[in-house]
């Protein structure tokens, strides 16, 4: 298997956020917004403005000073009156314009050329002249379109002429079907928007040609008549005489012909552009056949990197035009018949662009300055100062200042000079317009950047220290590292003007604190920043191109080494894009494994790895193989049979190549080899997991910490399972070392108000590497002026006393052995135990939100008595009675938690109608503080909750018995209940009654209207302030849709006292005695007897005594079948409830004499076959002997 090359694009943010950053660097001094300064214009509209004649107009003119701006406008050059217009307003503390069109109104009376004056006591600002325009799609000109005959090979241009929008709107040919027209070298669409046929084909006449212009602002798209196009041609069309000839065009007798310009026309043609805007050159040919087009610049090369071809070659795009683009162009047009050439001479104008802009200036007392204002141009621009939005001409004469072209003088300015001035260069393409104020003032040192600021930076990556600072005079800045007197410039410093310091290469030595300090005449200020060099995030162990089978199971490997002080991020992408981590996959802190892989696994796989500062990649391509269709697939899999014969070789001071031979695989592939090793000094006879191979490889470079005494042993894995260990190597011996790491998790905590202890996670075997493992504590209070103590231990524990309460500790923890020290420590801060709160919350105040609910309010004690961390604020509360008498209440405390530093919460689940009472406390990580005073209050009255019960008994079927109980919880005194029910029978549902009752009833009984629907109760007890919960019972259900269900009730209904029950008892004894009568006087008559076959009853075929159409009768032979009746016709029936009266011998085909006797006719069939076949299955029953025996 190859390996994977790695893709490492490593990528830091700082060094991101350093590259955006640097053209700050040396930006203007901010004057800081307390401090009195003149207007500067924050935001402001574009130029040229153009905005939906729908909506709203905003017109933006931000700005800021001291005092706070005020603003106005001119329109047209004139002062805009703002307050005359009802449909025009200016938003509060701002400049900008806010016209509504909601009450109607027509947008195009509000164009025109709008300017922003922002002023205040120092001077004023002018935005630039914003030229506000309505944007229009104007519908296209109605006009009649002939169809257009050409001859085939003929060129064609079709003229679009879209209407005039603002902006242009974009246009596109589409066929009246609305499908896209095809274009290729031979048909196109030209800058102008019409549709260019080198040549006519006949299949052009095919479909028609509408030319539609998109608007911007309305979406809205408009489609001009079609053209329809007919194309005479000289032969006829013909397929196969097209296949067969090898030129198209003298197949269809179409001429061929040089090229020739359809545009633009002539030999040569001039074109101007504006520096900075793309440059479009076209050219567009007719021929037969359709020409090529390439680009030339006369005298050299097109210009490298800014050239575009577009529209099959025959436009050339140059973007970011400069005056070096000016010159001869020439495109060329060129098919087998012969070439043209048309020369577009370039001609580059700038409208005003800046050379030196003019910055704000600030002075001090009797200094002196300049405002430059360089632009360029061509035609070169005139520069025009203005002071205060006036020309400078006419403004007041000033002895300290002097004009002199693009720049200003200022000699020993005083205060009370502050102005803001505007410099205006213009030429006929255009104008630029910059405001910079002067601004005299007399303020000492100060840094604008927050203290104590904390930089983290990979190392040896470029990074900055920002300290932005102000003061008048401009102060000097310099910088110093951890206090000593060198100033901090060149090498790998270089100090920026603005007071940012930048690094080109950060290196651990450059850890440390750094100041700034700022001075001039009147003081100095300083800052501090701390410096944090950080290790980069390196991929150690990538993924790697693999090659498996589908169903096997792919380990994808992402080992990464990185800083341990910050967190890191391990993310999987598939073909770039996230992967989703399902079921069949497990992600690991050091690869993925893919579960029963499928050929949909297939792809690039990338693993990124990233912490807040940087990050590493690497990608693999994993290739699934499809099963084959002949493999023994029914061949018996196990787990695979143990490595054997391992080998050390190539031994190192930290690795050493461990070669193993596989055992046999049983019939499922080996994915995997798992690498363990055991020491003897730490865990002796402890097996660790040292690292994982694919299942293709047999010998692994594993990288080892000295000071250990190694011994390994390999273990297969396949999808049965893992096979067992080994036999483990011979024993390798590492030398020792000093440590190369730190103890992480180091914590600093009291556990006692006068302690700290200091723990953290001790090193372990492959750490240590070397005897005598202990660890150097030191500690001091976070003052960098405070001394260290220190303490060596050999357990991961420290304990420090007789500290004072709850101040804060730097913590430094260094491991050692008998070669060394490792690195020196971070530091960490800890803090010494904590003690009880001093102060309780005072003011305690209650508001009643509702019936189980109340707002809490307090006044928050003071920091320096809660003596620890702040954790929560506690509000105890118990209810002491209920507002009902003899009601018992528990009185059992509860509290609720208000985490953080707060002086407001809510109390809910409140028992509604009781007394409570409630006291406050601060908590801090040692417990509560003191409570506060008690405080009383009442909780309103509620809804009640259901009652306890709601029994239901039937104790016939004429009426049910309702029974409850009172609520458990009242939450007021009751004023009744309310008892909704309704009858139902399956999904039927009956109309819902309504029943109203005292609040000491606690009874109902229902007369039932249906004895056979089921009844749904609703009942539900109520306050003065409304209806409760509802309880919900439904009646039994009933057998034989009249017995009520043992089931569902406790008073069974006697049967035997039910009236249908007795008449179906004495029905059923008539019947028998009958059939007892009968039988015995048929018996007294002897032996056998003919029986006449009835059409409803058969005999049975197989009764020894058909053949001579008599049988001998008895009991046995008249059973009826188990879980059937027979009715009096013979039939079997399903058993079933059915009461009817042919069941009970009256109705049916078996009638009665008026003396009681059966009536019934009888013919014995003695014809054996005919007795086969009508032959029966059917069972006979007693009443069925009493038809044959009659």
């Amino acid at each position: 298997m190859s390996k994977m090359v790695l893709h490492r694009p490593h990528l830091t943010c700082a060094g991101i956020a350093f590259a955006l950053y640097f053209q700050h660097l040396v930006s203007a001094i901010e004057v800081p917004l307390d401090l009195p300064q003149p207007p500067t214009i924050t935001k402001q509209s574009v130029k040229d403005y153009i905005v939906d004649p729908r909506d709203n107009i905003f017109i933006e003119c931000e700005a800021k000073g001291n005092p706070v701006p005020t603003f106005s406008w001119t329109r047209n050059g004139k002062f805009f009156n703002v307050a005359k217009d009802p449909k025009v307003s200016m938003r509060r503390r701002s400049g900008t314009l806010v016209i509504d069109f909601h009450s109607g109104g027509r947008p195009e009376d509000y164009e025109g050329e709008y300017q922003c004056f922002a002023r205040n006591d120092y001077g004023t600002a002018l935005s630039s002249k914003i030229h506000l325009q309505v944007s229009k799609s104007p519908l296209w000109p109605k006009e009649k379109v002939d169809v257009i005959e050409v001859d085939e090979g003929a060129p064609l241009s079709l003229q679009c002429n879209p209407p005039p929008g603002l902006p242009s709107p974009v246009i596109f040919w589409m066929s009246s079907s609305m499908e896209p027209i095809h274009q290729d070298k031979r048909v196109s669409q030209g800058q102008n928007g019409d549709l260019y046929f080198s040549n006519v084909m006949l299949q052009d006449a095919q479909t028609d040609y509408s030319c539609n212009a998109r608007f911007h602002f309305t979406h809205t798209i408009q489609q001009k008549n079609p053209y329809t196009l007919k194309v005479k041609t000289k032969k006829p069309h013909n397929e196969t005489s097209l296949r067969n000839h090898t030129d198209m065009y003298s197949a269809r007798g179409v001429t061929e012909t040089t090229p020739s310009f359809m545009y633009p026309y002539g030999t040569s043609s001039s074109q101007m552009v504006l520096r900075g805007v793309d440059l479009l050159l076209e050219c567009i040919a007719s021929g037969v056949p359709a020409p090529d087009i390439m680009w030339y610049k006369k005298g050299g090369e097109l210009p490298a990197g800014k050239t575009k071809l577009e529209n099959f070659n025959k436009a050339l795009r140059i973007s970011n035009v400069s005056e070096e683009d000016s010159g001869e162009y020439f495109c060329l047009a060129s098919n087998k018949m012969g070439s043209i050439r048309h020369t577009i001479s370039v001609r580059v104008k700038a409208a005003p662009y800046w050379l030196d802009e003019p910055q704000n200036l600030i002075l001090a007392p009797g200094e002196d300055g300049r405002l430059v204002c360089r632009a360029n141009g061509n035609p070169k621009p005139a520069i025009q100062w203005l002071v205060n939005g006036e020309p400078i001409e006419a403004s007041p004469p000033n002895p300290s200042r002097e004009v002199a072209g693009d720049t200003i003088v200022f000699r020993d300015t005083q205060i009370g000079s502050s102005a803001v001035y505007q410099c205006n260069a213009s030429n006929e393409h255009g104008y630029l317009l910059a405001n910079a104020f002067v601004s005299v003032l007399d303020v000492p040192p100060r840094i604008l950047a927050p203290r104590n600021q904390l930089i983290k930076v990979i190392q040896y990556n470029r990074t900055r220290l920002d300290c932005p600072f102000f003061g008048s005079p401009i102060p000097t800045l310099r910088w110093f590292k951890n206090g000593q007197g060198n100033t901090l410039d060149g090498g790998n410093y270089k100090a920026h003007e603005n007071g940012s310091l930048e690094m080109n290469m950060a290196r651990k030595e450059d850890q440390g604190i750094y100041t700034c300090v700022a001075t001039n005449i009147l003081g100095k200020a300083e800052a501090q920043v701390r410096l944090e060099v950080k290790d980069p995030t390196r991929i150690v162990r990538g993924p790697e191109d693999q090659v498996v089978k589908r169903g096997s199971m792919p380990r994808l490997h992402c080992r990464v080494k990185h800083d341990p002080t910050l967190k890191l991020t391990v993310t999987w992408l598939k073909d770039d894009a996230p992967l989703y981590i399902g079921n069949r996959m497990k992600k690991e802190d050091d690869g993925l494994t893919i579960y029963g892989v499928a050929e949909k696994d297939q792809g690039d796989y990338t693993c990124v790895a990233s912490t807040e500062l940087d990050k590493d990649s690497a990608k693999a391509y994993l290739t699934v193989l499809a099963v084959p269709a002949n493999r023994l697939r029914d061949l018996p899999k196990e787990r695979p049979d143990r490595p054997r014969d391992l080998e050390l070789t190539d031994l190192a001071e930290r690795s050493v190549r461990l070669t193993w031979i596989p055992g046999d695989d049983n019939n499922s592939p080996i994915t995997d080899y798992i690498v363990q090793f055991e020491e003897d000094r730490f865990q002796p006879g402890t097996w660790h997991n040292h690292s994982r191979y694919p299942g293709s490889v047999n010998s692994a470079v594993l990288s080892l910490s000295p000071y250990v005494n190694y011994q390994f042993r390999v273990i297969a894995v396949n999808d049965v399972g893992s096979s067992l260990p080994s036999v483990p190597s011979e024993r390798y011996q590492t030398n020792g070392a000093r440590p190369e790491i730190n103890p992480t998790g180091v914590q600093g905590a009291g556990t006692q108000k006068n302690n700290m202890e200091i723990t953290w996670t001790p090193l372990n075997a492959t750490q240590a590497y070397g005897p005598n493992l202990r660890y150097i504590v030191r500690w001091r209070r976070r003052d960098p002026r405070g001394s260290w103590y220190n303490e060596t231990v050999k357990t991961p524990r420290h304990v420090v006393w007789n500290t004072p309460i709850y101040v804060p500790y730097e913590i430094k923890v260094q491991a050692e052995n008998d070669f060394g020290r490792a690195p020196e420590p971070d530091t960490v801060i800890g803090y010494s135990g904590e003690d009880y709160p001093k102060a309780a919350p005072t003011d305690v105040r209650i508001r009643v939100l509702n019936s189980t609910a109340i707002a809490l309010t307090w006044t928050r004690v003071h920091l320096d008595t809660i003596q620890g961390q702040l954790k929560e604020y506690r509000a105890y509360f118990w209810r002491d009675s209920s507002l009902l008498k003899n009601l018992w209440v528990s009185k059992k405390r509860q509290y609720v938690s208000f985490p953080g530093d707060r002086n407001r919460g809510i109390v809910s689940r409140l028992f509604p109608y009781s007394n409570y009472k409630l006291e406050m406390v601060v908590t801090n990580g040692r417990g509560d503080g003191p409570r506060s005073e008690i405080k009383e209050f009442p909780t309103p009255e509620g809804v009640p909750s259901s009652p306890r019960y709601l029994r239901i008994r039937q104790p016939n079927l004429e009426s049910i018995n309702l029974e409850w109980d009172h609520p458990e919880h009242p939450n007021g005194v009751l004023t009744g209940y309310n008892l909704r029910y309704q009858a139902f029978n399956g999904s039927k549902t009956g109309r819902t009654l309504v029943e109203n009752f005292s609040p000491n009833q606690t009874r109902f009984t229902l007369q039932r209207t249906d004895p056979i629907s089921r009844y749904r109760f609703f009942l539900r007890a109520r306050t003065q302030v409304g209806d409760g919960e509802t309880i919900v019972e439904e009646s039994p259900a009933l057998l034989n849709e009249a017995t009520p269900t043992p089931a569902y009730t406790k008073n069974h209904v006697d049967i035997a006292t039910q009236g249908w029950f007795i008449g179906l008892m004495c029905a059923i004894a008539l019947l028998v005695l009958i059939l007892l009568i009968v039988c015995f006087i048929k018996r007294s008559r002897g032996g056998k007897y003919p029986v006449r076959d009835n059409k409803d009853e058969h005999l049975n075929p197989e009764d020894k005594n058909v053949e001579d159409g008599s049988f001998d009768y008895s009991d046995e032979d008249n059973k009826p079948l188990p879980n059937s009746q027979t009715s009096l016709d013979g039939t079997i029936k399903q058993q079933e409830s059915d009461d009817s009266l042919v069941d009970y011998g009256e109705g049916g085909e078996g009638q009665f004499n008026e003396d009681g006797s059966f009536i019934g006719q009888y013919t014995v069939k003695k014809d054996k076959e005919e007795t086969e076949g009508n032959e029966s299955s059917e069972a006979t029953s007693p009443v069925n002997a009493i038809y044959s025996l009659a």
